[in-house]
């Protein structure tokens, strides 16, 4: 109609215009995609032609809780969001990089859009979208000639544990750091002499400032703030990434992502947990349990079916048992402020007592968590003196976190208490549904389920065993040599750290591993055989500086989070020598190693080593995602969203908005194994400490997200 009513020439110049608002429809049905009534579809132009490879946001604030859907475009700039809610309305913009984000524009399901893009004007602003990865590698590095003693950093503190603290243990542990609220100072702090300065200031904010300070000033010897300061000097000069993203291509340009606020502004959302790993059908579309550790103990519920948000209030059996901040039995954080927030003042925003960690569910639906119970100190039948076979073998003075359970069938809270620590939860596949925990410190610890259910007696459920290593070669657990303590002929050898960090039962053979060392001590693998009660431990080479969360294939094989900025892998078939005796101690099977490369530049100086500091790996061993079985997938922190490796390569899987999406863990679901990709799905939550710090700033929310990888961009 509006052709004919208007000249050639004027219809050309009312289609540019239209097309310079970003609020023109396709003009042609052929160059856009078919889409159903609860589609968004069309085409993402510039003057340039088709944009391949940007994403396509949609979201709206008119259901229960903020919602969004993002997509990749095709290589002729196609989209199609699908299954939209229908009846609301949404915003809907295209993001890329080389590009600024394009006007915003209002949109319902069933509609086709042609939406113009307009590239970046100058590198700063095409930068401001990049990746924190491409800023934080801006980070200098100590030249290996600082260490040792020759400088201001403590002589104990080598260049490989520095690396390790800049990586994904100390401040990426917790935080993205390079997105624009980290790689700026804010200016409620005031003005400062230097960028070493306003970090010395910057740290001592909020509930964990004294951590911070404690580790930034203590441990590393205050030489940490020179390096930060100077990183954030540079770019407050107008210093930029020397390297640029790739837009999504491939199989990256298949991926789905929908996103739903959860938990509040000022709470942060450690972890969520969706399915029984064994057996992912279990809660099929069923809602999510959220596990907002030492924020709040009102643990946020998301039914992704109605876009609804509830909370769950978890006590503790002792009322009166203190708050709890941080890692249990080492407190790294104060109960009120010490010193002013740039955004919350001095208000104290965190107050918790039950300090939910981690959740897994089991194959009956009901959901396991690493929590308090209760205080630190353990009752009698954990200490010297008790009766308690696994405290006969080796008493447990403190606790502090153990172990409790909700069946959402009858909202039934229940304590399980243990002697030993608790930290991540993970279901065995033995017939006793056997709980493996990690966090347990010096010790494995375990709660049989079955017998917990039968008997309602969590003490008789629960045991546990020190790491001994078999080095007289016998086969089982005779007397042994302490840790720190000279090996002794004819005895095993206990060893100890930092203990467990990741736990991962074999589901095969029946052996328990674990990340272990991730803090202090020697970094690498643990392999524990519940039957002999005998341990393995398989250090992490030196090049592989350490190792952070892990996870273990169909077929034995451990995957891990590398501080090399490499995902770690390790199969112990490889092994050569043998695997007790004298020597078999940590460094004796070096062949069973291998290093991934994770995307993104380095460090000056370690270009070789991708700067990404991930935070968890998690193996996919029911394509619950639709990369294939047996898939490792690790959490990419600094990246925005995730990578998983498969064939080789390794597969970007982005999540763009809201900018600084920062994941601890993730879990994969099949609600329909007959629905194709659409019944299948990764799950996550955006997990860093302050989600003030990502796009939007004060007053977001933790985003539970769901990535899904259909066949084709155009697939609805």
């Amino acid at each position: 109609m509006l052709r004919s009513l208007l000249p050639r020439t004027c219809f050309a110049v009312v289609l540019a215009l239209l097309a310079f608002m970003g609020l023109s429809h396709a003009p042609a049905a052929a160059q856009s995609p078919a889409i159903d009534d609860d589609d968004i579809g069309g085409v993402v132009r510039s003057a340039s032609g088709p944009e391949a490879g940007v994403w396509v946001i949609a979201e709206t604030t008119e259901l229960p809780t903020k919602f969004a859907r993002i997509v990749v475009t095709d290589d002729q700039g196609r989209f199609v969001i699908p299954d939209l809610p229908k009846s609301v309305n949404y915003t809907v913009w295209a993001r890329g990089y080389g590009l600024i984000d394009s006007p915003k524009r209002r949109a319902k399901a069933g509609q086709v859009l042609e939406i113009t893009a307009a590239a970046a004007p100058d590198a700063a602003s095409a930068a401001q979208y990049y990746p924190a990865i491409y800023w934080y590698s801006m980070l200098k590095m100590p030249p290996a000639k600082d260490f040792g003693g020759a400088s201001d950093i403590p002589q104990n503190i080598s260049l490989e544990l520095w690396r390790r603290r800049f990586n994904n243990t100390d401040c990426i542990g917790c935080h993205q750091i390079g997105q624009e609220a980290t790689r700026t100072v804010p200016a409620a702090f005031g003005t400062f002499k230097s960028g070493e300065e306003a970090w010395m200031r910057r740290v001592a904010s909020g509930q964990t400032g004294e951590w911070m300070i404690n580790r930034l000033a203590g441990e590393l010897g205050g030489v940490p703030f020179k390096y930060l300061g100077d990183w954030t000097d540079r770019i407050a000069k107008g210093a930029l990434p020397p390297s640029k993203p790739a837009r999504p291509e491939g199989v990256e340009r298949n991926v789905v992502v929908t996103s739903w606020e959860w938990a509040t502004e000022k709470h942060f959302v450690h972890d969520l947990i969706s399915s029984d790993r064994r057996y992912p059908t279990v809660n099929a579309y069923g809602p999510l349990y959220g596990s907002p550790e030492y924020s709040t103990d009102d643990m946020p519920i998301l039914d992704p079916k109605t876009h609804t948000v509830r909370f769950f209030k978890m006590p503790v059996a002792d009322p009166k048992a203190p708050e709890s901040f941080g890692p249990p039995l080492h407190p790294n954080a104060t109960v009120n402020p010490i010193g002013a927030s740039a955004y919350w003042g001095e208000e104290k925003i965190w107050s918790q007592k039950a300090n939910n960690h981690n959740g897994m569910f089991d194959k009956k639906g009901r959901v396991w968590f690493a929590a308090a119970v209760r205080g630190i100190e353990n009752p009698d039948v954990c200490k010297k003196g008790s009766e308690h076979p696994s405290a006969k073998a080796f008493p447990l003075e403190r606790s502090g976190r153990q172990v409790s359970m909700l069946d959402p069938a009858t909202n039934k809270y229940n304590f399980i208490d243990t002697c030993f620590t608790t930290h991540h939860p993970q279901f065995g596949y033995d017939a006793d549904d056997t709980l493996w925990l990690s966090g347990t410190g010096p010790v494995a610890g375990w709660v049989n389920t079955r017998l917990w259910e039968e008997t309602g007696d969590a003490f008789k459920a629960q045991g546990w065993a020190p790491f001994v290593l078999d080095t007289n070669a016998n086969g089982r657990v005779d007397d042994y040599s302490e840790p720190g303590k000279p090996a002794e002929a004819g005895k095993d050898m206990r060893v100890a750290g930092s203990g467990p960090y990741a736990v991962m039962p074999h589901p095969s053979d029946g052996s328990v591993w674990y990340t272990v060392n991730v803090f202090v001590g020697t970094p690498g693998f643990m392999r524990f055989d519940p039957k002999t009660k005998l341990s393995e431990f398989y250090a992490i080479p030196k090049n592989g500086i350490g190792v952070r969360g892990g996870d273990i294939d169909k077929n034995g094989v451990l995957w891990g989070s590398g501080s090399n900025g490499s995902l770690i892998s390790f199969d112990r078939r490889k092994c050569k020598g043998p695997l007790n005796g004298p020597t078999a101690t940590g460094e004796h099977c070096p062949e069973g190693f291998a290093f991934h490369r994770y995307p993104g530049p380095g460090f000056e100086g370690f270009e070789t080593d991708s700067a990404e500091a991930s935070y968890y790996t998690w193996v996919d061993h029911h394509d619950t995602v639709g990369l294939g079985e047996n898939v490792p997938i690790s959490t990419a922190n600094l990246n925005d969203g995730f990578v998983a490796y498969k064939d080789g390569k390794m597969i970007m899987l982005r999540i763009p908005y809201p900018i600084g999406f920062f994941a601890k863990g993730l879990d994969g679901r099949i609600d329909d194994p007959n629905a194709g990709w659409k019944g299948r799905g990764l799950w996550s939550t955006s997990g860093d400490r302050t989600p003030w710090l990502m796009e939007g700033g004060k007053g977001s929310k933790p985003r539970a997200v769901h990535i899904q990888v259909r066949p084709d961009p155009l697939a609805k």
